[in-house]
């Protein structure tokens, strides 16, 4: 594999850059600023995100599009808000069977699409997804890391997996596309409700109550909404849930605090919040359609969305935990 894309020069897509830098001849990282790509390439250094981090010599950086002309895969490292946007620019530029490869936690409303479901519409349905229990900010360091991808297409998961892979990083494929893709949304969710809880102070006992009970509300979403309820156990399932709902690091869960606080939330200078609202709302809109409920997702509606105070929203969490 000679080029691969990457398209995103956030903390993920940078971070994902460099590990795949060590398996092909050049990354073409692809971002929006000038100044900043001029940056990259004069030093080598992502000044924004990894300013003690110098990255892999075969990384360049480019704001156009035409450099990705010849890239057998790209992974899209963009938010969900960024994605329809991007789709219908690249698809000037880029052949259809180019292997597009979303990492992208979210979905899109009011259509409640995944960004694979995205990606179908602009492309096919053989992309890849990639979800897991993985912060940035360790994957750039080389630090151990697991990571799931799915796709209609063995081969192309099979490619993909090829260009990830490294020592350090290691990747399962797993044929649940619809599964991993929703999983990676969920566990948004259940950091914030896990941040509320801990910012409201509320026992351990009761926290990981709650947090167990997230697990098992994923299962049967993803369940309901036809996929395989296993994957629910998978890196991107349990382990991501896990990660995002205990690390301060995670950004859902810091949120979340926040709220459990009572604490007033720029939502317009605050790009995770608006990221946040649109995954409650469409999780809620998909328990609601498929005729499923979930009271961690009701909870989190409650409090961000509906403006419920914590200590209401919490006590009719808790009287209907266990019916």
């Amino acid at each position: 594999m000679n080029k691969v894309g990457v398209i995103g020069a956030g903390s993920l897509g940078t971070a994902l850059a460099q590990t795949i830098a060590k398996n092909v001849d050049t990354v073409y990282l692809h971002l929006r600023r000038e100044e900043l790509a001029k940056t990259i390439n004069s030093t080598g250094y992502n000044s924004e995100y990894y300013p003690n981090t110098k990255l892999e010599n075969n990384i360049i950086a480019t704001c156009d599009y035409n450099d990705l002309k010849d890239c057998k895969i790209i992974f899209l490292s963009i938010p969900s808000s960024a994605f329809r946007f991007t789709l219908a620019q690249l698809k000037k530029y880029i052949s259809d069977d180019t292997i597009l490869v979303t990492t992208a936690k979210g979905i899109e409303y009011p259509s409640l699409k995944t960004m694979g479901a995205l990606i179908e519409e602009y492309f096919d349905e053989n992309y890849v997804a990639l979800s897991g229990p993985n912060f940035a900010s360790e994957i750039v360091l080389g630090l151990a890391t697991v990571s799931n991808i799915a796709s209609k297409s063995r081969e192309n998961a099979l490619k993909v997996k090829k260009v990830l892979s490294t020592p350090q990083f290691k990747v399962k494929i797993l044929d649940d596309v619809v599964g991993l893709e929703i999983c990676g949304v969920i566990k948004n969710i259940n950091a914030i409700a896990n941040g509320i809880c801990e910012g409201m102070n509320i026992n351990e006992n009761a926290r990981y109550g709650v947090l167990t009970k997230g697990f098992e509300d994923t299962g049967r979403i993803i369940e309901a909404i036809g996929g395989d309820v296993e994957t629910a156990g998978q890196y991107c399932g349990f382990g991501d849930l896990v990660l995002t709902s205990t690390s301060t690091e995670s950004r859902n869960h810091t949120l979340g605090m926040l709220y459990g606080q009572r604490i007033i939330v720029d939502e317009k200078a605050s790009g995770i919040v608006f990221e946040g609202k649109n995954s409650i709302m469409a999780i809620k809109d998909i328990c609601d359609k498929n005729e499923t409920s979930s009271v961690i997702v009701d909870f989190v509606y409650d409090v961000i969305v509906k403006q419920t105070p914590p200590k209401i929203a919490f006590k009719t969490l808790w009287d209907n935990i266990e019916e």
